[in-house]
């Protein structure tokens, strides 16, 4: 008995010897962001493995035995990340997992690797702006809208217009959010200046399904514009200095964990760009006509870390634009403004290490003033809209799985249309100037179980009540959000996914290009809301670890579209706008596919959409099925940059869309000698096919994390192809004989552009 006594006390007292120690570790994403849910797995050199997740704040804690082990890091939607080490006492690790298509079974960790567009699994896409300096763009800046419509999904909306059309909806079927605040305005005029100052925008997330259940209110995507979210470091100045607009960037360091960024733009020459805005046949008179235009915007973000477990920031964005009209030839003088004002506050506490709460007030406008003057009529017509709200958000994880609920409140406050019209006698002056106050309360909840290592899902509910009109009108909806990730190997994904949306505001677009005169309009008596429900399926390869593809399909119903077919307005004394509009139902189906790559002196994608859209009303085209005007067949986009060595670089898009759709005369004749035109459908005709080229030269003096001085060179629509935005119809009679001609209207030719890219 001795001796087993001995050998007993000798293994006890070895393992007794072997200390514990325990590791705090955080897992972050390249923006400091904290990941939650992330599975970090521990491997001792007894081939014990041990397994932990992070917690809303990012946070894992475990406790292991002192000596060699290796950690491995993952998480959906980023690369893994490894690591070797020899715990001999409680240690802290800091991780950093970078953007990656999907989930990889396999680390790949190389510090040179460009990735300026990350493609995700069901349809969602993420990109930085700032680098994408590199492809052409009019200003020498990256534009947000515009890099959209080389991805996927996205129609072209050619030019003279600023909107996306995404899988098939209409414009104001996309949520765009600026800081998670719906922003209502998009547009700098025509289309021509980027919305967006991208210095002050680190991430664009677009999610073509809208599969997270904490966006709700649109039919379509989300595009979700983030600022910056740490707070800076070191005083730093960037912008751009251009022939058509200038910007400048100053991030602000208060304290260690306080300071601010403040973002100023604006464009000051009015005569260059009046001339872009005539024809060329206009061109021979506009010493005649005098057309003046200017923009500005703003952003500010400041945030500070008040302790460990508070933080405050605040962002807001104001931007305005006022375009005037001279002609004395027709006696017109016209005053155009709109403006978006965005200001949220948000307070982020964290009640333990596994619970963080989310609390943002936010208040948005936007509004459109339009005063004509003719001879003896003078014509006002103008619009708002306002919202103001609050959002709740918990994030937290239970038993492994990740979670979010959260609770939001939003007052909405519209004016359609509100008319002023002196010296004509046949129209009431103020006649549809109502406003229309709506009600619109939220709750949702979002669950990311991992089923197992090839099997996992995004599931989400979202319960929305919207009143309006004093409570006459109210709607409860439920939204399920359910999309299921399948990976058969490391570098292979499936998905399916199902969504369904409610809309309740409406925009209602009243002109065939990008003049904001548009208008939006709340679900009320007359006006019913909105509904769709989106299938999808699609895959994602990686074929290397430079280049990746991925491949979707698409088929969307709509129910309770609207359309309004009378342009800027109905001038009678009888109209209201719940008569005028038309009630009807859409669909949508189609593919998408997408080729990049990321490493090397060449980077670049192919994106290609094969798609169809009609859209079905009993007022239009005999109650008939017909194409919707942006059903485009096809559409291709190249993008391409190649680096020749430090110092130079050039850009390369290239677009091929079929053209829009519109409604052609099939045949004219005569009544009481008087020419009529005759319909046989509706969007029976089509536009000729857009094609543009853009190329960008870029010469860099000196390039740094920290400095930069760039030249940049562009040319936009370099072959000088003539785009149409719309036709007008000439009709000529001569005697008996009708003659119609088509007179094509373009807004761009060949323009040449320089800039200089500077930060320091």
């Amino acid at each position: 008995m001795k001796p087993v006594l001995f050998i007993f006390l000798f293994c006890f007292s070895n393992l007794i010897a072997q200390s514990k120690v325990t590791i705090n570790g955080f897992v972050k994403d390249n923006y400091g962001k904290n990941i939650v849910g992330a599975d970090v797995s521990l491997f001792t050199t007894d081939d014990l493995k041990l397994h932990v997740t992070t917690n809303t704040v990012g946070k894992f804690s475990i406790v292991i035995l002192c000596g060699a082990i290796n950690i491995e890091v993952q998480h959906i939607g980023y690369k893994n990340r490894s690591l070797q080490v020899e715990i001999k006492k409680d240690t802290s690790l800091f991780f950093t997992l970078d953007k990656s298509e999907f989930e990889l079974k396999e680390v790949v960790v190389k510090n040179n690797i460009k990735r300026p567009i990350t493609i995700g699994i069901g349809g969602k896409l993420s990109f930085s702006p700032q680098k994408m300096g590199n492809i052409p763009s009019l200003t020498g800046t990256p534009d947000i809208i515009k890099l959209l419509q080389l991805t996927p999904g996205v129609q072209n909306s050619g030019d003279g217009n600023s909107y996306i059309y995404v899988r098939g909806g209409d414009p104001g079927h996309n949520l765009m959010l600026y800081s998670d605040v719906t922003v209502y305005g998009m547009a700098h005029l025509l289309g021509v200046f980027p919305f967006y100052n991208a210095d002050h925008i680190t991430e664009v997330q677009f999610d073509r399904n809208n599969s997270n259940s904490k966006f709700g209110g649109r039919l379509s995507s989300t595009v979700s514009v983030l600022p910056y979210q740490i707070a800076p470091k070191d005083f730093s100045v960037q912008g751009n200095l251009g022939l058509l607009s200038s910007q400048v960037t100053l991030s602000v360091p208060i304290t260690g964990k306080t300071g601010f960024y403040i973002s100023g733009r604006k464009t000051y020459i009015d005569e260059i760009v009046g001339p872009l805005l005539k024809s060329s046949e206009d061109n021979a008179n506009k010493e005649s006509e005098d057309y003046r235009y200017g923009f500005y915007d703003s952003n500010f973000t400041f945030i500070t870390e008040i302790n460990k477990r508070n933080s405050l920031t605040l962002d807001s964005f104001l931007s305005g634009d006022k375009f005037t009209i001279d002609d004395p030839k027709t006696s017109l003088n016209a005053d155009l403004k709109w403006s978006n004002v965005v200001i949220s506050p948000t307070w982020k506490y964290s009640l333990s290490d596994a619970v963080i709460m989310k609390n943002s007030f936010f208040y948005t406008r936007y509004e459109n003033d339009l005063q004509m003057k003719q001879t003896d009529i003078n014509i006002g017509f103008s619009s708002y809209i306002q919202d103001l709200g609050f959002s709740n958000v918990f994030q937290y994880h239970i038993k492994n799985v990740s979670l979010e609920s959260g609770f939001q409140y939003t007052l909405h406050n519209l004016l359609p249309q509100r008319f002023e019209v002196a010296n004509l006698e046949t129209i009431t002056s103020g006649k549809q100037a109502e406003i229309i106050r709506a009600n619109n309360t939220a709750v949702f909840a979002n669950a990311k179980p991992k089923f197992s290592d090839k099997f996992s899902a995004d599931l989400g509910l979202r319960l929305n009540y919207y009143t309006s009109d004093s409570n006459t009108t109210s709607y409860l909806h439920f939204e399920p959000r359910v999309m299921f990730y399948y990976f058969p190997k490391k570098d292979l994904s499936f998905y399916a996914a199902y969504t369904r949306q409610n809309q309740y505001i409406n925009l209602i677009t009243a002109s065939s290009v990008g003049i904001p005169t548009d208008f939006w309009v709340a679900a009320s008596e007359g006006i019913p809301s909105q509904s769709s429900n989106n299938f999808s399926i699609g895959s994602n390869k990686v074929f290397s670890k430079e280049i990746s593809t991925s491949l979707n399909g698409y088929y969307r119903s709509m129910k309770n579209l609207i359309e309004y077919p009378y342009g800027l307005t109905q001038f009678n004394e009888t109209t209201s706008l719940k008569n005028d509009i038309l009630i009807g139902d859409g669909e949508a189906y189609g593919l998408e596919w997408m080729l990049k790559k990321d490493n090397g002196k060449f980077n670049g994608w192919i994106s290609y959409t094969l798609s169809w859209s009609t859209r079905q009303f009993d007022g239009l085209n005999n109650g008939k099925p017909f194409y919707s005007k942006y059903d485009r067949r096809h559409n291709l986009a190249l993008v391409g940059t190649y680096d020749f060595n430090r110092k130079w670089n050039v850009g390369l898009t290239q677009l091929f869309s079929s053209g829009n759709r519109f409604t052609m005369p099939t045949s004219w004749y005569f009544i009481n000698n008087t020419p009529v035109r005759e319909f046989d459908s509706y969007n029976n005709a089509q536009m000729p096919n857009y094609i543009r080229t853009d190329v960008s030269v870029n010469y860099s003096f000196f390039k740094t994390l920290k400095k930069e001085s760039i030249l940049n060179f562009s040319v936009f629509n370099t072959f000088n192809i003539s785009n149409p935005i719309y036709v007008v119809l000439r009709v000529t009679v001569n005697g008996k004989k009708i003659a119609v001609d088509t007179d094509e209207k373009h807004l761009y030719s060949i323009l040449p552009s320089i800039s200089w890219r500077f930060k320091f």
